[in-house]
């Protein structure tokens, strides 16, 4: 299994990203897709998924403002990011969730950084 994120970068306060995860060798509609992301100096956070149900959780510093989708057809999840902050910058991650965590896949990792 690979995940492949893509689209962080710089934004002004305020700016909208949109980040794309491709997975190799397994599906995203089949398996409980997230977002991490870990900030220097802090803990990783769990900032959007889908649950087994398909319903999507998010983080109550994201609520409202992120939104997790998924594109079946390409296999891939994506996290639009809409009037971020700079409090959102962060590494943010791919992540096929298991039932233990130990078993998460993850991708590499995409910078994305919010700073005027």
């Amino acid at each position: 299994v690979q995940l492949q994120a893509s689209g962080g970068g710089l934004v002004q306060p305020g700016g909208s990203l949109r980040l794309s995860c491709a997975a190799a060798g397994s599906s995203v509609s089949s398996n409980r897709m997230g977002w991490y992301r870990q900030a220097p100096g802090k803990q990783r956070e769990l900032v959007a998924q889908f649950t087994s149900g398909g319903n999507a959780n998010y983080a109550p510093s994201v609520k409202g403002r992120f939104t997790i989708s998924r594109d079946n057809a390409k296999n891939t999840v994506n996290l639009q990011m809409n009037s971020l902050k700079p409090e959102d910058t962060a590494v943010y991650y791919c992540v096929r969730l298991a039932l233990s965590p130990k078993y998460d896949i993850w991708g590499q990792g995409t910078l994305v950084t919010v700073s005027s």
